[in-house]
């Protein structure tokens, strides 16, 4: 899957305006506000990353944390999220950043998010693993990187998985596919991309960077969520890793 590609659909008024109804509509989902508030400080250097049109950094703003940087690499999404919080009156920063090659000096953040499946969102596992070492880097020692993502063995696409298992065995798979757990699926808004993990491959690719894994945990045990945020965004585990 080409990055371009990726990054041309989160760049599309379609995909932008859709995260921007989840950033004035939605909000923090339930299960952000718990783990992110008994994670972090009000006064903790927070890093954002895959930050969209603002939800995730503006519930943040409003619950008083005060040293946020919101970033992107969609450009548009950016811009999106800039205006949204111009017209609330917030000084949130919102900067587009690469997450394979972050900007920053090492060790300067208490803690870092990439809400939403973010992470899985970067096409290519070695591409993901760079974004890895590159939080990792930018993490204060003892740092908290907290993370989503779906799993393959959730019981909702079990049979789609075991039918994709066997065409990546007869080598059958989609040609723009990379690694097994790679999707690649017309939505309303497009044509998205996601990888599915499993748990053994996210411990195996955080524990190379030197994180240890605090805690992985499905939304559902979290919080039962409202039902605009269950129709938003699917069943996903937390990831919290600590450096």
């Amino acid at each position: 899957m080409d990055t371009q590609t990726v990054l041309s659909y989160f760049n599309s008024d379609a995909v932008v305006d859709h995260y921007e109804v989840a950033a004035r509509k939605i909000g923090l989902w339930e299960s952000e506000e718990k783990i992110f508030q008994k994670l972090f400080k009000r006064t903790d250097s927070i890093l954002e990353l895959g930050c969209g049109a603002g939800r995730i950094s503006i519930g943040l703003h409003e619950l008083g944390y005060a040293n946020l940087l919101a970033t992107d690499y969609a450009k548009n999404m950016v811009q999106r999220a800039r205006h949204l919080s111009k017209l609330l009156g917030y000084a949130i920063p919102f900067r587009v950043c690469d997450a394979l090659n972050l900007e920053f000096e090492d060790a300067i953040f208490e803690g870092s998010i990439f809400g939403f499946n973010g992470l899985m969102q970067i096409p290519k596992a070695a591409n993901r693993l760079q974004a890895t070492r590159e939080i990792y880097r930018v993490l204060k020692p003892g740092g908290l990187f907290v993370f989503t993502s779906h799993l393959r063995s959730f019981a909702k696409n079990k049979a789609y998985w075991e039918a994709e298992k066997k065409l990546w065995e007869k080598a059958e798979q989609k040609l723009d596919l990379d690694d097994f757990g790679d999707r690649y699926e017309t939505s309303d808004t497009g044509s998205m991309f996601i990888h599915v993990p499993e748990r053994e491959e996210i411990e195996a690719m955080v524990g190379s960077v030197g994180f240890s894994l605090e805690l992985m945990v499905p939304r559902s045990i979290v919080a039962n969520e409202r039902t605009e945020v269950r129709e938003f965004s699917d069943e996903c585990v937390f990831w919290i890793l600590r450096k």
